[in-house]
């Protein structure tokens, strides 16, 4: 949000704001391998819907092509930061350990309010950033999450293992809403995008939103791999919210690559959706094709327990099932603790205590500003950074160590490859994305493809130059 701004200026301003980026960093991506449009299901569309919003405010206007409006970085970390027509959009580099997924998701937020504060500087207005996922004007923008799952799972598999998980998991991971952005409800929920949901499954990412998104864009080799595009979940600002969003999925991947997803068929997953993020009574009622009923904790439990039979399971997705089995408990009887833990609880809690001292009803229209509140990544301004310091919420991450996620890796991830490329090659680099790098050596480039599923050793960082440094990753396997 750009003081004196309104929508017609924002994307220019997202533009603008990548683009003061004041750290080092690459500028450009190579847009080659991605395919938006191909499907999981066999097919590639047209083309993508556009949100008919949208389309009021890109009325009349002339673009740049692709590559000058996303302004790309890549980042030292090996993260990429663009314009995402209208909002900096922040991804991460490649995660295995979902609480190393969770600090850089964190040291994310410090990157934007860099860059935010350069355009700040640069224009002499206000800039705040806002980690969440609607405006409460009717437009809203995806946290989406990427997993690399083997393609003989196929998409019957997937979708059958994966919807029921999809649809629950806002219980424990929503970052909660004050009314509808269509209006069509005006009471607390638990999800910031259940409302934008309209499909069961589709490739659609800014129109007719599925709950199972289809796009088949594996940056990776698509023979043997796919990326299954999750859209469909909140930006958490409680980090071990993330994590654990993150891990349930992980859990229900598993269990498809081990054929082993309990199956609900839920009647209709769309109304469910919507139906758990608005159920005030918590009980969380889930109907069942044949006029049967369910409810979350008993889907929830079902995939805990196939993990527990059928899973190898690692100390991270033995977190994952413990504290959400705990967290499910003290939602009725703990409601104290469970709010330390869950955005939407958090949230409401600091809301309620608004809508009691104001004399206010849940519909009335101050109350989405709070909202938006809870969501200033700004530690000066936010109400979640409030929340941390009074010690209400689970603790973030210390400033030095998000700092240190924004300078490399830990992991042996093909990111490490990215941000050595970056910040010890840069000279050199001509082009980076998620599956290869390219160089300027000789008279030629040099490409190399990045394995996802290598593992990237530190000696990588002992190269003095780099004809020896694209030697040794075309070496890994």
């Amino acid at each position: 949000m750009v003081e004196g701004h309104g929508a017609k200026e924002q994307v220019d301003d997202a533009m603008a704001l990548v683009r003061s980026y004041p750290d080092e960093c690459h500028l450009g991506w190579d847009y080659r391998s991605e395919s938006p449009r191909a499907d999981l299901r066999g097919f590639r569309l047209d083309h993508l819907a556009q949100d008919p919003e949208d389309a009021k405010f890109d009325a009349g206007r002339v673009y740049q092509d692709a590559l000058e409006i996303r302004s790309d970085r890549v980042l030292p970390n090996g993260a990429r930061f663009y314009n995402d027509h209208g909002h900096p959009e922040y991804a991460t580099p490649e995660c295995w350990s979902i609480f190393e997924l969770a600090n850089h998701d964190c040291a994310g937020q410090i990157a934007v309010l860099r860059a935010a504060r350069a355009f700040e500087a640069k224009i002499e207005s206000a800039v705040r950033i806002y980690k969440n996922n609607t405006d409460f004007h009717g437009a809203s923008y995806g946290t989406h999450e990427g997993y690399l799952v083997p393609r003989d799972i196929g998409f019957e598999r997937l979708f059958a293992g994966l919807l029921p998980m999809m649809l629950v998991r806002q219980v424990l991971a929503g970052a909660g809403c004050v009314g509808s952005p269509q209006g069509r409800f005006n009471g607390f929920q638990l999800s910031q995008r259940a409302d934008f949901m309209v499909e069961p499954a589709n490739a659609e990412t800014l129109y007719r939103r599925p709950i199972f998104n289809t796009r088949d864009e594996p940056h990776a080799e698509p023979r043997q791999w796919t990326r299954l595009h999750v859209i469909c979940g909140d930006a958490n600002m409680i980090p071990t919210a993330t994590a654990r969003k993150v891990g349930l999925m992980k859990l229900a991947i598993a269990l498809c690559e081990a054929g082993q997803s309990p199956i609900w068929r839920v009647k209709d997953p769309v109304r469910a959706f919507q139906a758990i993020s608005r159920d005030e009574s918590y009980e969380f009622r889930v109907e069942l094709e044949g006029r049967s009923w369910t409810t979350a904790r008993e889907i929830f439990e079902s995939y805990f327990s196939a993990c527990e039979r059928f899973v190898e399971l690692d100390d991270e997705m033995r977190w994952v099932i413990d504290s959400s089995r705990r967290l499910l408990d003290s939602l009725h009887s703990d409601f104290g603790q469970f709010r330390r833990e869950v955005d939407w609880a958090a949230k409401r809690t600091i809301l309620a205590e608004f809508v009691e001292s104001e004399a206010m009803k849940w519909d009335d229209p101050r109350l989405p500003s709070y909202d938006l509140e809870y969501h200033n990544v700004d530690p000066e301004e936010g109400l979640h950074a409030a929340l941390v310091e009074m010690g209400e919420v689970d603790p973030d991450p210390e400033p030095a160590e998000l700092l240190a996620y924004l300078e490399g890796v830990n992991e042996p991830t093909r990111a490490f490859a990215r941000s050595l490329a970056v910040s010890r090659f840069k000279p050199f680099l001509k082009g980076a994305s998620w599956r290869t790098l390219s160089f300027n050596v000789g008279e030629s480039p040099i490409e190399i493809d990045l394995d996802p599923d290598a593992e990237y050793p530190p000696q990588l960082a002992e190269a003095n130059d780099v004809e020896t440094f694209i030697t040794q990753l075309r070496g890994i396997r």
